[in-house]
């Protein structure tokens, strides 16, 4: 560790550093932050442990990378942010650390849940919403979830996954009906608000979908990302080894080739 930080500082050194890790900022590594965390989910899902030792390594530096620019600033060092987290989980587990008792896991969550209350409240954040405390800066498909997942906590749910799909072809109907008010005007500004605003309607609920199912969402759209990744670049081989150029194909002719793919597919896993 006090290598990973004497080399993070030399980067960092405005006269022997790299020139580029000198101009980051927070807002501009932040994105890569993101991105890391997001490799190491791609790592687990491929069962690669390997390179989960390897993102998670990448994940650390990005800690590094933050706490060194805080420490120049004269803010907190990397020490502060450990004495921190450290503090913090001894605080939140009075059951392990300390003389309190929870009945199970479901128990542990709803008390975890009300130490973040209160140290919200003792930080003077005076939101007591049912749905504070969840940050704007998460992708927007998981605040989503996370925003469903506070509402019913107090009641405010559908009872299972028959109404939510309901609901999905009732805002369905609605994207329909925003694409042919746009089609009508083109230009017109607030159609495409609109429609806008009935797509976004239709995502939350899918993502409602998706927590009533117990799916998380972000693995649910690697795995579709991942199976039209795979049928796509399995069309191009088909039709490159046939001597064909799949973009000279009208969408027809395309179309059978993605069959074929798909079908070699068979056997092989869940398919759509």
């Amino acid at each position: 560790m006090d290598r990973l930080l004497e080399i993070m500082a030399r980067l960092r050194d405005p006269q022997r550093g790299c020139p580029w890790d000198v101009q980051q900022s927070f807002a501009t590594i932040a994105p890569y932050t993101i991105e890391e965390a997001y490799e190491v989910a791609d790592a687990i899902d491929r069962g690669d442990l390997a390179a989960l030792k390897e993102e998670l390594g990448d994940l650390l530096l990005q800690v590094v990378f933050h706490a060194r620019m805080a420490e120049e600033q004269g803010a907190f060092a990397f020490g502060d942010v450990v004495a921190a987290i450290c503090d913090k989980m001894v605080r939140r587990h009075p059951h392990v650390f300390g003389d309190a008792t929870v009945a199970d896991a479901a128990a542990q969550t709803r008390a975890w849940e009300e130490h973040k209350r209160a140290e919200r409240a003792a930080n003077g954040d005076g939101d007591t919403s049912a749905l504070a405390g969840i940050a704007r800066g998460l992708p927007e498909w998981q605040r989503a979830v996370k925003l469903q997942h506070k509402a019913a906590k107090v009641g405010f749910d559908w009872p299972g996954p028959e109404p939510v799909i309901a609901k999905l072809h009732e805002e369905i109907e609605e994207v329909r009906a925003e694409f042919a008010a746009l089609a009508a005007d083109p230009d017109d500004a607030a159609a495409r608000d609109k429609l806008e605003d009935e797509i976004g309607d239709v995502l939350f609920v899918c993502a409602n979908l998706a927590r009533h199912a117990k799916v998380d969402v972000g693995s649910a759209l690697r795995r579709a990302n991942l199976k039209f990744e795979r049928r796509f670049r399995a069309m191009e081989a088909l039709a490159a080894a046939e001597g064909v150029e799949l973009a000279a194909l009208p969408l027809e002719g395309q179309d059978r080739y993605w069959d074929r793919a798909k079908a070699a597919e068979q056997g092989q896993g869940p398919s759509s």
